[in-house]
């Protein structure tokens, strides 16, 4: 499934009563910084993002949290890599009200098809 054939509302975000969790497949060692919209990976729909930074003592997920930060218009504190942090599977934890991170979430995904 490409990213234009998949709607925002398949993107398996998770609730909690912290914020969301949603599912990343980042690729590293890549020639920008993007979120490039979301895939099918193993039967589940995931965030696809890149970053330049290199996957050595954590700094490809620190890039990613800053990526998503910044896609998301919010401070870096409130985006972390729970999940992972050894694999191109991530689950990265969004701090913040639910519902909101939500429609921000859905919206984003929207302007990128």
């Amino acid at each position: 499934m490409s990213a234009a054939a998949a709607s925002p509302l398949a993107l398996s975000l998770r609730r909690s009563r912290d914020g969301v969790t949603l599912p990343v497949r980042l690729t590293p060692k890549s020639s920008r910084d993007e979120v490039a919209g979301i895939e099918d990976y193993g039967g589940e729909c995931v965030l696809k993002a890149r970053v330049r930074a290199v996957p050595e003592a954590g700094r490809a997920n620190e890039a990613l949290e800053t990526l998503i930060a910044k896609w998301l218009g919010l401070p870096p504190s409130t985006v972390t890599v729970a999940h992972g942090a050894k694999s191109r599977l991530k689950q990265v934890a969004v701090m913040g009200d639910a519902e909101a991170l939500s429609r921000l979430i859905a919206q984003r995904l929207t302007e990128l098809a």
